[in-house]
C-alpha cells in the first residue's frame, strides 16, 4: 500500500518542464505576460519553454522586474540547500509574515522558483547569478559554503582542522567535510567553540559577519587569526586573503540571510498637503504656461533666420541651446526639456535639406488649431511615453562625448516605466498630497532594485517630478486630478510585471486605442474648466506698454507679437511698444491707420497719446528712404536727408556715393544696407525693381510631413492578453505532439459556413477580424498562399494591425501571421454539430 508521503513525492515534478505541464492554461498565459521575451520566437512545446525560461538573458530580465523582498527571497534560496523546504526558507527570512508566501508565489508564477513547499528549487541560472562568489558578491553579504571554500584543500589540512576543533579524525575528505559541516550547523557545539575564542578573534568575526566576508591578513597571521584558521572558522581564499564560510556567518547571524529583510515597501506619504482645488489650479496654470512656452519655441524656430542648424553628428549645438534659453527666458536644462518635448510630440523635426535645420512640422499647425486642453493632453501623453531624457543633456556618454539636445545617446528604455511608477505613487496618495522626492525614490528602490542602477533610477525619479511640475501634470507637487485618466491608460510596463501597488489591477485587459482615446478625452474634459477663456482685449498704458490680463485669442496675440515686444510673462503678459517694434509692423504691410484702428478695437482703456505719437512718428519716417538692388542704392525725395547720411561717419563702410540729388549708390548689398541704416536710427524701406515698397513678412518654415519619434523599447512589447492565450494553445498542441502529458481538450473547431472559402469586401473582412479579436472567437477565412492556391482556415484573431492579422490557427495548431491582402474574406462560423449519441 502506497503511503501519502510516497504518493506526494511521486506526484512532485522532477523538472521545470514537468512543473509547467501541471499548470493551468491561465497560469501559463500569466507567465508569458510577465515574461514576454519567452514568446519570441514561440516555443514549440513546454520543454522548449522551460529551457528558454532558464536562459541567462531571460532570467536576468525576470530578476530585474522583482521587488526587493521577492529578490531577497530568491537570494535566500540561492544560499540555502537545493532543494530547500519552506520551513528552512522561513528561518532564513524571519518575521516576514504573510509577505513570504506572496513573494514566493510571484517567483513561482514567473518560473524563477518551482517545486512544492517541501522541495523548493531556484532555477539553476538564477542560482548561479545570485549565489555568492569572489567575482560577484551576494547582497546577502554571505561568502562561499564550507564545501566551496575547502575545494582543493589537502586531506591532511582538513584533518588538522578537525583536530583543532575537537572533532575525531576521519578516513576521507568527504566525511571530514561532513563532520565539520555538522559542527557548524549545531548551535550548542558552535556556541561552545566560539566561547573559547580570544576576544580579538570574536571581534574579527563580527566585522565579517554581515559582509563583505573577505579580509586581508599578513604573511604571518596574528594569534587571533591563526586561532580562527586552525579551527576552520576562517579559510584561506587567496594569498593573504581569508573568507568567512557561509555556515559560520549564518550561525553568527542567528540564521538570517539578510541583515534587514524588507517584506513591506517604505511609505511614500504623508509629505505636504494642499487643498485639491489649489493643487489643480496651480497645475492648470502651469499647463497653460507650458502651451505658451512650446508655442513660443516653435514660433521662434519657425522662421528661416532663427531655425537652428543640425550638427554634423546630429543634435542641437550648445550655442543654439543657449540662444534659445535666453529667448525663452529659462535656464538651459529647462529649454532642453521643452525642445525634447516638442520633438517627442512630433511638433519639431529636422527638415532633411542639404543645410539641415530644425523647424516645426506640419503637425504643429494642426496642433495650434486644437483647443488648449487637447493640445496639453498631446504633450502630456508624448512625455509619458518618451524614452529620451532631457536631463542627460550636457552630460557625457561612455566615450566622454557631450550629450546634446535632440542628439543621439539620450534614450533610456526604462524611462517610461519609471515615470509612470513615480506618478502612480502620487496617484495612490490622497488628492492634494505632495510626497517628498526622496520618499518616492526610496519606494522605487524597493519596487525595482535592479532596474537601471540606483543612481540613474534616482535621477529619473527627480527629473520626472520636476518635469511634471513644469508641464502641469502636478501642481505644488501634488498630482492634478485631470492627469489621473492619462495614468489609467495601459502601458507596456503594466504587463511586464507592473508595480506592486498595481497587483490588484486586471491584467487581462488589452491595451486598446479606444481606451487610450477615452483617457485623453477624460483628461481634456477635466482640464477645460480650469483654463481661463482666451481674451480679446488688452489694457494700454501711458508708459508705452500693454497688459494682457490672461491668454489672448490667437489673431490678437499674433498681431500684438509683431507690433510690440514681450517684456515680461506670467499670469499677465506685458508688451512694450518701441520704434523698432512699430517699424516691424509697418514692414509687415500695415499702415498707421490700421495700427490705430487695431489698438482702439482691442483696448479696454483709451489709446494713450504717447503711443499714438510713436506710431505716427515712425510711420512718417518709414519709407522716406528706399533701398533697392543695383549693387544697391538709397533713394529719397529729401536732398538734405541724403546729404546727411552721406556725410555720416558711421556710413563710411557702406561706400556711399551721391549719383543724383535724390539717389545714393552703395557698395554693400541691400540687406546689409537696410540693417546698417536702421542701426543708425533711420527707417528705410526696401523697394522692388518697379519702385514699390516690399512688404517683409517672415516666411513660416516647415519641415516635410514627419511622424513623432518612436520610443526605444526596453525589451519585448506588451503581448496583451489574447496573444499569450493563443500561444498557450499552440504550445500545448506541440507538447502533445512531442509526447508530453495530455491536457484539457480544447473546444472543437467550428464548422464551416459552407464548402467554399469566404469572400467578402475588404472593409467587411477587416471589421469581422477586429470584432473576433475583441471577442476572442474563431472565424473562417479564405486565404491565398504564396503559390496562388486558395483555401480556407479557421483562426482565432489575436491582433489586427499593420496590414497583418496574428491568430491561432486551429488547422495547424500554432500561432501564425497572415497578410491581410492574402485574405479573400472572413465569416463567422456555423454552430458546431452536436456529437452523435
Amino acid at each position: 500500500m502506497t503511503t501519502e508521503p510516497e504518493a506526494r513525492r511521486r506526484a512532485a515534478p522532477r523538472t521545470l518542464a514537468d512543473e509547467l505541464r501541471s499548470r493551468s492554461d491561465d497560469a501559463l498565459a500569466a507567465l508569458l505576460r510577465a515574461r514576454p521575451d519567452l514568446l519570441s520566437p514561440l516555443p514549440g512545446d513546454l520543454s522548449q519553454l522551460a529551457t528558454r525560461a532558464g536562459a541567462r538573458a531571460s532570467v536576468l530580465r525576470a530578476l530585474e522586474r522583482l521587488d526587493r523582498f521577492a529578490l531577497q527571497v530568491a537570494e535566500a534560496l540561492a544560499v540555502a540547500p537545493d532543494p530547500c523546504p519552506y520551513g528552512e526558507l522561513a528561518a532564513l527570512l524571519p518575521g516576514c509574515g504573510d509577505e513570504l508566501p506572496r513573494a514566493l508565489g510571484l517567483l513561482r508564477e514567473r518560473a524563477v522558483v518551482w517545486g512544492g513547499d517541501d522541495r523548493l528549487r531556484l532555477v539553476r541560472t538564477a542560482r548561479e547569478l545570485l549565489a555568492p562568489s569572489a567575482s560577484a558578491p551576494s547582497r546577502t553579504g554571505l561568502g562561499p559554503s564550507l564545501a566551496e571554500a575547502t575545494s582543493g584543500m589537502s586531506p591532511g589540512r582538513l584533518q588538522e582542522i578537525l583536530a583543532a576543533a575537537g572533532l575525531p579524525a576521519t578516513h576521507d575528505p568527504v566525511s571530514a567535510l561532513a563532520s565539520l559541516t555538522g559542527l557548524f550547523g549545531d548551535r550548542e557545539r558552535m556556541d561552545a567553540l566560539l566561547g573559547e575564542a580570544p576576544e580579538e578573534a570574536r571581534g574579527m568575526l563580527d566585522k565579517l559577519m554581515w559582509g563583505p566576508p573577505y579580509g586581508e591578513v599578513s604573511a604571518s597571521p596574528s594569534p587571533p587569526v591563526r586561532w580562527l584558521l586552525d579551527r576552520g572558522l576562517l579559510l584561506p581564499a587567496a594569498p593573504r586573503t581569508v573568507v568567512l564560510p557561509r555556515e559560520v556567518a549564518l550561525h553568527l547571524r542567528g540564521g538570517r540571510a539578510h541583515r534587514r529583510p524588507e517584506p513591506l515597501p517604505p511609505a511614500v506619504g504623508p509629505g505636504r498637503t494642499h487643498p485639491p482645488a489649489v493643487a489643480d489650479a496651480a497645475a492648470a496654470g502651469q499647463a497653460l504656461a507650458a502651451l505658451a512656452t512650446v508655442e513660443e519655441l516653435l514660433t521662434l524656430w519657425g522662421t528661416a533666420s532663427d531655425a537652428p542648424p543640425v550638427l554634423r553628428a546630429g543634435g542641437l549645438g550648445v550655442r543654439d541651446l543657449k540662444r534659445t534659453a535666453v529667448a525663452l527666458d529659462v535656464p538651459e536644462p529647462v529649454a532642453a526639456f521643452w525642445i525634447e518635448l516638442a520633438y517627442a510630440a512630433g511638433l519639431l523635426a529636422s527638415d532633411g535639406e542639404a543645410d539641415e535645420r530644425y523647424a516645426p512640422t506640419p503637425a504643429y499647425d494642426a496642433w495650434l488649431e486644437e483647443p488648449p486642453e487637447r493640445r496639453w493632453t498631446r504633450l502630456a501623453r508624448a512625455w509619458l511615453a518618451a524614452t529620451r531624457l532631457a536631463g542627460l543633456v550636457g552630460g557625457r556618454d561612455a566615450r566622454n562625448r557631450t550629450l546634446g539636445a535632440l542628439g543621439p545617446g539620450l534614450d533610456r528604455g526604462l524611462a517610461p516605466e519609471l515615470r509612470r511608477r513615480a506618478l502612480g505613487l502620487l496617484a495612490a496618495e490622497p488628492e492634494g498630497t505632495a510626497p517628498d522626492a526622496d520618499a518616492v525614490a526610496a519606494r522605487l528602490d524597493w519596487e525595482c532594485p535592479l532596474r537601471g542602477g540606483a543612481e540613474l533610477r534616482g535621477r529619473i525619479v527627480r527629473w520626472t517630478l520636476a518635469e511634471a511640475e513644469l508641464l502641469g501634470v502636478t501642481g505644488r507637487g501634488a498630482l492634478a486630478s485631470y492627469a489621473r485618466p492619462l495614468l489609467d491608460e495601459d502601458s507596456p510596463a503594466d504587463a511586464a510585471g507592473g508595480a506592486p501597488q498595481d497587483r490588484g489591477r486586471d491584467s487581462d485587459q488589452d491595451s486598446d486605442p479606444d481606451d487610450q482615446d477615452s483617457g485623453r478625452e477624460a483628461a481634456a474634459s477635466l482640464l477645460a474648466p480650469l483654463l481661463p477663456e482666451p481674451l480679446d482685449h488688452v489694457l494700454l498704458q501711458a508708459d508705452l506698454t500693454a497688459v494682457a490680463p490672461g491668454p489672448l485669442r490667437r489673431p490678437l496675440a499674433e498681431t500684438l507679437g509683431v507690433l510690440a515686444d514681450v517684456e515680461s510673462k506670467g499670469g499677465a503678459t506685458v508688451y512694450r511698444f518701441t520704434p523698432e517694434s512699430v517699424r516691424r509692423a509697418l514692414d509687415a504691410g500695415r499702415d498707421a491707420a490700421e495700427l490705430h484702428s487695431f489698438l482702439a478695437a482691442h483696448s479696454r482703456t483709451p489709446v494713450p497719446q504717447p503711443l499714438t505719437y510713436l506710431i505716427d512718428d515712425v510711420a512718417r519716417r518709414h519709407g522716406r528712404l528706399r533701398v533697392g538692388a543695383a549693387g544697391s542704392y538709397v533713394r529719397c525725395d529729401d536732398d538734405a536727408l541724403l546729404a546727411e547720411i552721406a556725410a555720416d561717419r558711421r556710413a563710411a563702410s557702406l561706400g556711399l556715393r551721391l549719383l543724383a540729388p535724390t539717389v545714393l549708390a552703395a557698395q554693400a548689398d541691400p540687406v546689409t544696407l537696410l540693417e546698417r541704416l536702421r542701426a543708425m536710427g533711420y527707417a528705410p524701406a526696401a523697394e522692388s525693381a518697379e519702385g514699390d515698397v516690399v512688404v517683409h513678412r517672415p516666411d513660416a518654415l516647415r519641415t516635410p510631413p514627419r511622424t513623432a519619434p518612436e520610443p526605444v523599447p526596453d525589451g519585448p512589447p506588451d503581448p496583451g492578453a489574447a496573444l499569450p492565450a493563443a500561444a498557450v494553445r499552440a504550445i500545448r498542441a506541440g507538447d502533445l505532439a512531442a509526447g508530453g502529458a495530455p491536457h484539457t481538450p480544447r473546444r472543437p473547431a467550428p464548422a464551416a459556413p459552407d464548402g467554399r472559402p469566404p469572400r467578402t469586401p475588404a472593409a467587411d473582412t477587416l471589421a469581422t477580424l477586429r470584432a473576433a479579436a475583441r471577442r476572442g472567437t474563431p472565424v473562417w477565412i479564405g486565404h491565398v498562399d504564396a503559390d496562388g492556391t486558395a483555401g480556407r482556415r479557421v483562426i482565432e484573431p489575436v491582433r489586427v494591425e499593420g496590414g497583418f492579422v496574428t491568430a491561432y490557427d486551429h488547422t495547424a495548431e500554432e500561432v501564425r501571421t497572415y497578410p491581410l491582402h492574402r485574405i479573400t474574406g472572413a465569416a463567422d462560423p456555423a454552430p458546431s454539430p452536436e456529437p452523435d449519441g
